[in-house]
């Protein structure tokens, strides 16, 4: 029998993955739900399922998935292929090859043997490294994908391609990954100007009489997110365990490497100053509305001008292209199933399962639904936009005082992020880097997200008591 299913499992799978999806779309749809919209429920979910059970590699199921909406007329070609067009998709490929770029040149390995010179006696050390890095730069970068696919991951991927090929140390890959990610969605959590999204939230607000400034915003985030950005590391540092733990060589070994490597090369300059470029842009852009993906077209055609890359290492960037083939297709599912109203008529659903309950368990209640339906949306500014304002509504009628019931909401709009390998914008970029498999990251994701969830409404729900929130 185990020989059986050992020599036909990608079969078995992919026959259990089709039966779930098939279960469902044959499921009478709920009322209030149109046929269009729970048909495309099924396949979503179908292609959830066959993306944890690989039968095939993920950018094949996801194809299926695109076709499977087009076979049953579900969505129409050009809804089908909507989301190969959006910015994101491809502010996302493009963080790609610039980060070959910081690697091609050795100005990745030059930041990454800096890190290693100030904070690499630990490796928990450099996560921490990778955390402030990131943590400095978001308030004035709103567009998490540049920051953390442009700016810390080459820094990443350096520092983990050292570990990983110098010291044989896998797990330094995924604990620093999955470091990075975490605290990314953290300090998007911590500012009104860290994620793209977090203005639509004080606009949807502001329609429902409540004023979010940047100053309060901030005040209310800090003492929960510096929490959460130590403890966050350091539960990730004891469930992944990497071999090696102190490195109390790593300066002296990094001081020698630095000097072996000599002066900046004219490719590391040119790589360098598209790199201050880049920052430049992805601060300043948005006063002239230049978006962040054309800022890094802006970037990537420098690198091509000047020779650092060449049309066969874009070619060659397999994990850049697979990602933005599945990311795309997940991304136009999660956006019709929203665009067909499946998440209005659950927010509503809600609404009428919990009248009557008290305000506190009542807002726990819609806190934690709000966070964990992100599991079928793939960007932040989507899941915001279809269930922010009428989870706010309810919780408000549930009788929670409204500016706590604004920020809660508020903040896991970003924490959130960090649950799925598709679940926000550098997701993707980290998880195209190979360090973690889908079912590390996942679980990973999911205790993370009760971690913070603890911190933020027990740690948090403190602070917000002592600043008068409720």
């Amino acid at each position: 029998m185990l020989t059986f299913y050992a020599r036909n499992k990608k079969y078995l799978t992919l026959g259990i993955t089709i039966l779930i999806g098939l279960i469902i779309w044959f499921l009478p749809e709920p009322e209030g739900v149109s046929s269009k919209a729970w048909h495309l429920f099924a396949i979503f979910v179908a292609t959830i399922v066959g993306i944890i059970l690989k039968p095939y590699p993920m950018g094949t199921i996801s194809i299926f998935g695109l076709t499977a909406t087009l076979v049953t007329n579900t969505l129409t070609f050009e809804e089908a292929f909507s989301g190969f067009s959006n910015d994101v998709i491809w502010l996302i490929l493009f963080a790609f090859f610039i980060a070959r770029g910081f690697i091609s040149t050795g100005l990745g390995s030059r930041l990454a043997y800096l890190v290693m010179s100030r904070l690499g006696k630990h490796s928990l050390g450099l996560g921490y490294g990778l955390i402030a890095t990131d943590l400095i730069l978001a308030p004035a970068i709103p567009s998490l994908t540049a920051r953390l696919g442009g700016i810390v991951y080459p820094v990443l991927k350096s520092l983990s391609e050292i570990f990983t090929g110098r010291s044989h140390d896998p797990k330094m890959g995924a604990f620093l990954t999955l470091v990075a990610f975490q605290g990314s969605a953290i300090t998007s959590a911590m500012f009104l100007t860290s994620m793209a999204g977090n203005p639509l939230i004080a606009r949807l607000a502001q329609e429902n009489g409540i004023e979010i400034t940047w100053a309060s915003w901030a005040l209310a985030a800090v003492v929960p997110g510096l929490i959460s950005l130590a403890v966050v590391p350091y539960v990730l540092f004891r469930l992944i365990s990497p071999t090696i733990r102190k490195t109390p060589h790593a300066r002296e070994m990094a001081l020698e490497k630095l000097d072996q490597m000599g002066p900046m090369k004219r490719s590391e300059w040119i790589m360098f100053g598209t790199f201050i470029l880049l920052l430049v842009l992805w601060i300043f852009g948005p006063l002239f509305a230049l978006k962040a993906s054309v800022a890094a077209l802006i970037g990537l055609v420098i690198l091509l001008l000047t020779g650092v890359l060449n049309w066969k290492d874009i070619l060659a960037e397999e994990s850049a292209w697979d990602t933005f083939i599945w990311f795309s297709i997940l991304m136009t599912l999660a956006a019709f199933l929203n665009k067909f109203g499946l998440m209005t008529w659950f927010s509503l659903w809600v609404v009428t399962n919990i009248s009557g309950w008290s305000w506190i368990a009542g807002f726990i209640a819609v806190s934690l639904v709000y966070f964990y339906t992100h599991y079928f949306f793939a960007s932040n500014v989507a899941h915001i936009g279809a269930m922010y304002a009428p989870l706010l509504i309810v919780s408000i009628a549930l009788g929670a005082p409204p500016e706590l019931a604004a920020l809660t909401l508020a903040f896991f709009s970003s924490l959130f992020g960090g649950l799925t390998h598709y679940g926000s914008g550098p997701a993707p970029i980290l998880f195209g880097a190979g360090y973690v498999t889908i079912g590390e990251w996942w679980k990973m994701g999911f205790i993370i997200s009760v971690v913070n969830i603890f911190i933020w409404l027990v740690c948090g729900g403190i602070w917000w008591k002592i600043l008068g929130l409720w």
